[in-house]
Formats: C-alpha cells, structure tokens, sequence
C-alpha cells in the first residue's frame, strides 16, 4: 500500500495565484507569459484515454504524455525559459548544468536554439543513450563524478571559475514557471479534471502546474508521488522545511534527488494537497503497462503517477489526469525494468520439485508444462545435493505464464500430475 502524506492548503483561491519562496514570488501571469515564450519552441503534448485505468479508477483517467515532449521529457520547457531570461551577458558567458539525463538535455537544446554555448557535467557511468543525445542537441559534455551530488558539485565549481551561469534543473522560478505550462495545456485539454497525479523529484514539475492550475481551478486536487526509496518530500513536509535524506534506492532516476529545494518545497507545501510513497514493484508494473496497454515508452519516473493508480486507484476523485513526464529510459534498464515488472505482475513463475534420474523424467515434466501452455524460459539441474536420493535429480524451473491465475492454473496440473513443488 502506498503511504501518504496529505496537506491542508495555506490559503484560500487568492493565495493559489502566486506561491512565495526565497526571493522569488512567482504568479500564474508568470506561467502564462511562459507559455507564451515556449509556443513553437516545446509541444502542446498529446492527452490520452486510458481504459484499464479507467476501469480501475472507475472513473475517466488520462495521461499527460510529456514523454512525447521535445528532448523526451518536459524538462525542455523550464529550461528554455531560464535561458531565455538571461541578459546579453549572462548568455555570453554561457550556462553550465548538472543531469544523469533529461535536464541534460532540455539545457542541451533549449542553449542551442537560443544561440547561447552550454556545458554539461554528467556522471561516470550516466547512460550512453542519454550522454549522445546531450552531445548531438549541442552541448559540451564532461563526465564527472560517481553520483549526481559529485556532479553537481562539479557544475558548481565551473560556474564559479568561468562566469557560467549555473541552471538548476528545478529551484528556480523560470524553471517553475516554463514546467507550470503542462498545468494549463491539461485545463485546456481536460477541463473537468479533479485530480492531477504528478511524480515529485526536486519539485519544480509538481510545484509549478500546482500553482497554474491552483490558480485557475482550487477545486483540482493535487496529488505528488515519490519512489518510496527516494522520498525527500513526507520528512521535509512533516518538519516544515527542507530535510535532506540519505541512502537513495530507486529505478526511478528521474526523481532520485535527496533534498527538496527551498523554492519549490514552499510551494508543493502550500499548494499540493497530497504527496504519496510507490514501491520499486508498483514502478515497474506501471512502465510495464504503459508500454502493454498505451503503447508509451515512458520511464520508471515518468510511470511513477500510474504507479500510484495501481497501488490505491479507488482513492482516487476522477477525472484523472497522470503526468508521464519523461520517456528517457536506457535499453538495457528498460529490459531489466521489464523482467521486473513481469515478474511483479504474476507474468514469471519460479519453482524446485524433484524427479527420479532416469531417460524420459524431464520431457514427461515438459510435456505437463506444454499442456498447461507454460512457456519455459531456463532449466537448471542440481544433482550434487546431499538431502537428495541416491536416483533423485532437482529441476529449477523458470517459467513465462499469462498472469496469476495462470501461475495457480500450472502449479495445479504439476500437483495433478503428481509433482511435489516448492518455490
């Protein structure tokens, strides 16, 4: 089950139209004029019906695909208009960011379509995948560090002996209010929504389509999700400020940060109504059925309001809008990702039972497994076991199967058969 952390809005619908933060004050006007910057430049992404989510919600539930955003995420919007905010001398001295990934290359590009020189400090290790498209949307990219924090740290250390101007991937309100245009594009595509599910990294998504659409519509719950081996959020919200945890675990990269920022906490504070935990099975599950049921590369940060369905969807006031805010996943973390996410929905079944040693054991075994239309993936053999017979063999079996039931169906006709099974 998902933990929950919900909030009591500060204010009234007047108090939603701007949230303060140190120094900053940001409005929907601001929102707005980013909006206005951005056309042409990031996408009015696609808003998609989900049936099974629906069925689940048991109300209309739709999917914000940001995944299909320009860069492979939304983070193109926040960072076009940071730069584009930048006086003639800022951009001559150029920017320098730090990113595993999509920042990367919302920075990488919106630099490059503004004419502004831009670096990129990455982690050893980052994605192949990721650090090439950084490359080709025209930044310089330098690999630093075994963790974001190194790398950050690094990006810091640049701006300071260069000029650089630093872009933060979410504490700043350019950055705020360029991620706050996904909240008006879904009052405009979904007018009747109630509830908007958002994954929650450091916050700038989350905080700025909260005061977008706060703004405009009080009545809209807000509802933030983090991985819960990640979740900076429910120990800041519950000591009232910024807390920094340590010991980060998570497939969900995209919102792996372990301390909120001080500009975008005050916000998600005020104007979030709900922020909930997912675990790493419910993440995987999610990706897995974006990609069976919508036909949606998204990443495990990007399922992570899907997730959230999944785990309590009757709690949930329809109609729903899910943010899938970023599709960047690496192929190799993809595939593992699935074979987690099928092992989590029932979909891989793992079992021991023993045979007498002798020709013909096995294929009367297969012969069961075929009958029950189970597909098998690995067999293994362990002969060498003291707690077995003198003429015993023990099979591990690795099977493919179409669901739960499935997996109930097969163990039923290998007891039937007259097999002992353990898992």
């Amino acid at each position: 089950m998902a933990d929950h952390t919900p909030r009591t809005p500060h204010g009234t619908s007047a108090s939603a139209h701007s949230a303060e933060g140190p120094g900053a004050a940001i409005t929907v006007d601001d929102v707005r004029a980013a909006h206005k910057m951005l056309s042409g430049v990031s996408r009015a992404t696609a808003m998609e019906g989900s049936r099974y989510l629906s069925g689940l919600v048991g109300a209309p539930v739709h999917l914000k695909c940001e995944n299909l955003q320009r860069t492979g995420s939304f983070k193109i919007r926040g960072a076009y208009v940071r730069i584009a905010g930048l006086s003639a001398q800022e951009r001559a001295a150029g920017v320098v960011a730090a990113s595993a990934g999509n920042h990367a290359q919302g920075v990488a590009l919106a630099a490059s379509l503004l004419g502004v020189r831009s670096t990129v400090f990455m982690p050893v290790g980052a994605p192949l995948p990721k650090v090439a498209a950084t490359r080709e949307y025209g930044a310089e990219v330098r690999l630093h560090g075994q963790v974001v924090d190194e790398t950050l740290a690094a990006a810091q250390d640049y701006a300071r002996e260069t000029g650089a101007v630093f872009i933060h991937p979410f504490d700043h309100p350019d950055i705020i209010a360029g991620q706050g245009t996904v909240g008006l594009e879904i009052l405009e595509q979904c007018p009747e929504v109630r509830t908007i599910v958002i994954g929650i990294g450091g916050g700038g998504l989350a905080a700025g389509v909260a005061l977008a659409v706060k703004a405009l519509r009080p009545d809209v719950k807000i509802v933030g999700v983090q991985a819960a081996g990640a979740a900076c959020y429910p120990p800041s919200l519950a000591a009232g400020r910024p807390v920094a945890i340590e010991g980060l675990s998570t497939m969900a990269d995209g919102i792996k940060v372990g301390r909120p920022g001080e500009v975008t906490f005050a916000m998600v504070e005020q104007l979030v109504d709900e922020v909930r935990t997912v675990t790493e099975n419910k993440l995987s599950s999610a990706l897995l059925l974006c990609l069976e049921r919508a036909k949606l590369v998204v990443e495990p940060a990007g399922a992570s309001p899907v997730a959230a369905l999944l785990a309590e969807p009757e709690s949930f006031e329809g109609p729903v809008v899910a943010v899938l805010s970023g599709g960047n996943v690496d192929p190799l973390l993809l595939q593992r990702i699935l074979r987690h996410g099928m092992a989590a929905g029932g979909r891989y079944l793992s079992l021991r039972l023993r045979l007498t040693d002798r020709p013909g054991a096995l294929a009367t075994l297969l012969g069961v497994l075929s009958e029950a239309d189970a597909n098998v993936l690995d067999i293994g053999h362990v002969r060498t076991d003291p707690q077995l017979g003198l003429t015993e063999v023990e099979v591990e079996l690795h099977l493919e199967t179409q669901g739960p039931a499935h997996c109930d169906d097969v163990r039923a006709a290998l007891h039937e058969a007259g097999y002992a099974v353990a898992e």
